[in-house]
């Protein structure tokens, strides 16, 4: 039976979003017991209706809601309506990921007393630290069946991993292997393992890759104590004379605004839905928006520093067969100043389709070279490249009022700047990443640009000084007790690895935290 709950009912949690942090606690609540309306303004689409083509799974899945950029990024020139891969549907982006699974190291949560001073950059240190995240990432390890952890197998190596592997450990690197990843790799009776498909990005047509579509939303639901309602737009979140959030007002699937009593609100709208939403909220209470008092709401807007490096070989290497990423070098993500740079990155298997290809490759434009290029495509090798990025007050998300959404809304603009450090670590890995495949016999090798979307991250920071950030260690905000942010926009500091793993024992220590001070009578 369907559980739905009553919109006048102040008694439950609302989520806003299905993706790795909202999908995850709209679980964890509801295996406590406690009443969830999650809210998502997408679609729900099965593993069966995922379609195997980068283009229509683009058009199937993407936010493809307005927005503007600025800043020095060549996606505000190239890409302006940043066409982002984050996904409008249940589940969000864990949808489209990679499900590459790994924890942050110790340095990278005190990234400012690691780095010192860094000109330009907004560092400051998470209020948590490892050893307390220790057990929570178990948790979310376990949950995820991360592979090499916890006694699971690794996923077999597909060609391009080959190719990376050998280059790797031609140029003395220690560290490869396929990666910790959020796939089923063994059949444990518990799900389908991986089929090597590939179109990982696509969605995963046999549920192997963890997604909250297929995991956490249905088992919310069947605990009775969770309602999802989907095309659901949330317009802004509403607060009472006390300054506490009362409900969360929402667009339905016909148009018709509803409004949704609260008595707690978890944020987890992604890093540039979320603070619009807290920046749309404002009223004469909080006229610069909900949960900010310290003028951070928007600001610190990470995406790590991201580039590609393709190779072409002489013989096939048909790397898009197989996991899209399983397949990692490690040993660049340690903190090593001698480089040029504060911070580290990692070195991870990819491949494109021919479509995107042709619109992200780019070696020095159109012609002969573009053209050749492409018709290497079958013999052809890829990696992504993710570091460290340096948060920069000035990096930011905020209102852009002279442009409206299909709500009457200002669409939000995505500004961003490199900071010098992301261009030093960008132009040492794109040199490694070119050197790891000379040292197998490329014949050519092309540095790519960053990708439209990579990692959004930060713009609603975890701070232990409510001066200095938008919530606390919990994810709660610094200013309103019940309204909390559950998504990759709480994060403090990027570190050098893919977020969701973190997102996801975030989500889980924050579902403990609610209820035990629900159950204490603190909200």
């Amino acid at each position: 039976m369907t559980t739905t709950f009553d919109l006048n009912d102040d008694s439950v949690v609302v989520v806003i979003g299905t993706g790795a942090g909202g999908g995850t606690l709209a679980n964890e609540l509801a295996q406590k017991g406690i009443k969830v309306v999650s809210l998502e303004a997408g679609q729900w689409h099965e593993p069966q209706d995922f379609v195997q083509d980068e283009w229509a799974s683009f058009g199937q899945l993407a936010w493809l809601d307005g927005r503007t950029t600025s800043g020095d990024w060549r996606v505000s020139d190239d890409f302006s309506g940043l066409p982002a891969w984050i996904v409008k549907s249940v589940g969000g982006s864990a949808v489209h990921w990679a499900g590459a699974s790994l924890r942050f190291q110790d340095h990278e949560w005190k990234a400012k007393t690691s780095y010192g001073n860094v000109p330009g950059a907004s560092l400051l240190d998470w209020p948590i630290d490892a050893a307390e995240m220790d057990p929570w990432y178990t948790k979310a390890e376990d949950k995820l069946h991360v592979t090499r952890t916890g006694d699971r197998p690794g996923l077999p190596g597909n060609n391009n991993f080959k190719v990376f592997e050998a280059g790797a450990k031609a140029l003395g690197y220690e560290n490869v292997n396929t990666g910790r990843m959020a796939i089923r790799s063994s059949d444990t009776g518990d799900g389908t393992p991986c089929q090597q498909m590939g179109f990982c990005f696509q969605g995963c047509k046999v549920a192997a890759k963890w997604s909250p579509s297929y995991d956490e939303i249905p088992a919310a639901l069947d605990t009775g104590n969770a309602e999802l309602r989907t095309q659901a737009h949330v317009l802004r979140i509403e607060h009472d004379d006390q300054g506490r959030v009362s409900g969360v007002v929402y667009s339905d699937a016909e148009g018709n605004e509803q409004l949704q009593k609260a008595r707690v609100v978890a944020l987890a709208g992604n890093s540039i839905e979320s603070p619009r939403i807290l920046l749309n909220s404002a009223s004469n209470m909080f006229p610069d928006g909900l949960a900010n008092s310290s003028g951070q709401v928007g600001r610190n807007y990470m995406r790590h520093m991201t580039g590609s490096v393709y190779a072409v070989f002489d013989q096939p290497v048909k790397m898009w067969r197989g996991t899209t990423m399983a397949g990692i070098i490690t040993d660049e993500a340690r903190h090593d100043p001698s480089r040029g740079f504060v911070g580290g990155y990692e070195m991870e298997t990819l491949s494109l389709g021919l479509p995107f290809m042709a619109a992200f490759l780019d070696p020095g434009g159109w012609g002969r070279e573009f053209t050749s290029a492409l018709d290497g495509y079958e013999n052809m090798a890829g990696m992504w490249l993710v570091g460290e990025d340096m948060p920069q007050e000035t990096n930011r998300v905020s209102l852009n009022t002279d442009v409206q959404d299909q709500y009457g809304l200002p669409v939000p603009n995505v500004h961003f700047d490199d900071h010098p450090n992301d261009i030093a670590m960008r132009n040492h890995a794109y040199e490694r990443g070119q050197a790891i495949y000379d040292a197998v016999g490329a014949t050519r090798t092309f540095p790519t640009p960053p990708y439209p979307s990579t990692h959004n991250l930060g713009t609603n920071r975890m701070s232990e000084n409510a001066r200095d950030g938008v919530v606390n260690r919990w994810g709660q905000s610094h200013d309103i007790p019940n309204l909390f942010v559950s998504d990759g926009s709480q994060f403090t500091t990027g570190a050098a690895e893919n977020p969701t793993l973190t997102i996801v024992a975030l989500a889980i220590r924050q579902a403990d935290h609610i209820a035990s001070e629900m159950s204490a009578g603190n909200l």
